[in-house]
C-alpha cells in the first residue's frame, strides 16, 4: 500500500458542491499524480485519494452526464 503524504494539500470546494452548505466536497489538485478527496464539514475524518487520472476520467464521466441530463 502506497501512503500519501497529505500535510500541503490546497484544498478547495468542489464546483459541483452545493453552495448552501450540503455536500461539500473539497479537492486538493495540487498534489503530483493523485487527488485526495474530503468532506469539508469534517475534515477530520481524513480524505480518500485517487490516482489522477481516474479522478480525471471521472470528473470527464460526471460533466458528460450532466450534459445528457
Amino acid at each position: 500500500m502506497r501512503v500519501t503524504d497529505l500535510t500541503n494539500p490546497t484544498w478547495r470546494k468542489s464546483s459541483y458542491s452545493n453552495q448552501d452548505g450540503g455536500q461539500c466536497v473539497e479537492v486538493a489538485d495540487n498534489l503530483p499524480s493523485v487527488v485526495p478527496v474530503r468532506d469539508s464539514k469534517d475534515p477530520a475524518l481524513g480524505a480518500l485519494v485517487f490516482d489522477a487520472t481516474a479522478w480525471a476520467s471521472f470528473v470527464g464521466a460526471v460533466k458528460c452526464d450532466g450534459l445528457r441530463g
